[in-house]
């Protein structure tokens, strides 16, 4: 009976370190949510190009959406160079809205051109790094840009890891799906009742 206190606080112990312990990157996504009085946009992940053709450098100037024709660009608001590719699978559309440029962005410069089968990255951006950026559309609701709740993916290549991009659109779920935090919660009442019962 004694060993039973000593398999709950191992189960706790299991619990938290994996509650806490650093979860590998997940491929590229970008979650489009309404905070407050503004739409914000935040992309993070690496994208693996491989199964990708690469079809130059173009120039690009300003971020946001035209869902009409499944584009989306984040990143930094200014004119950057950033290299174009295609061969992915996916969505031509995520929305019937026109094109809407965000007001502020920030971060690396990464677009999806569903509609036209085109992919942007920074330029000499290296295959399987990390991408972070963001853009806001202030004083904005998801449906005046026209996009359509829900989660949209392009995928290619022959499934390694990150090979995809992917639009959640009105938020995202939480990462550990709550599996985590149930296993805990359960392990620490079931320490407490067996303590009270016990008398330790």
């Amino acid at each position: 009976m004694k060993t039973l206190p000593k398999i709950l606080l191992a189960l706790t112990a299991v619990a938290a370190l994996s509650l806490f312990s650093v979860q590998p990157a997940q491929a590229y996504s970008v979650t489009l949510e309404q905070i407050g009085a503004n739409v914000v946009g935040t992309g993070s992940g690496p994208i693996n190009l491989t199964g990708l053709t690469f079809q130059g450098s173009v120039s690009t100037n300003g971020v946001g959406v035209l869902p009409l024709f499944g584009i989306i660009f984040t990143g930094p608001t200014g004119s950057v160079n950033v290299s174009q590719y295609a061969g992915f699978t996916g969505p031509t559309n995520f929305g019937s809205g026109g094109p809407l440029n965000a007001n502020t962005g920030s971060g690396d410069f990464v677009g999806m051109r569903g509609g036209l089968g085109n992919l942007f990255v920074p330029q000499g951006y290296v295959s399987g790094a990390a991408l972070s950026d963001s853009m806001t559309f202030n004083n904005a609701t998801l449906a005046s840009l026209g996009v359509t709740p829900g989660t949209y993916v392009w995928s290619w290549g022959t499934g390694l890891p990150n090979q995809n991009f992917t639009l959640i659109i009105g938020g995202a779920g939480v990462p550990d799906g709550g599996s985590t935090v149930s296993l805990l919660g359960c392990a620490l009442l079931g320490l407490a009742a067996l303590r009270r019962k016990l008398g330790c």
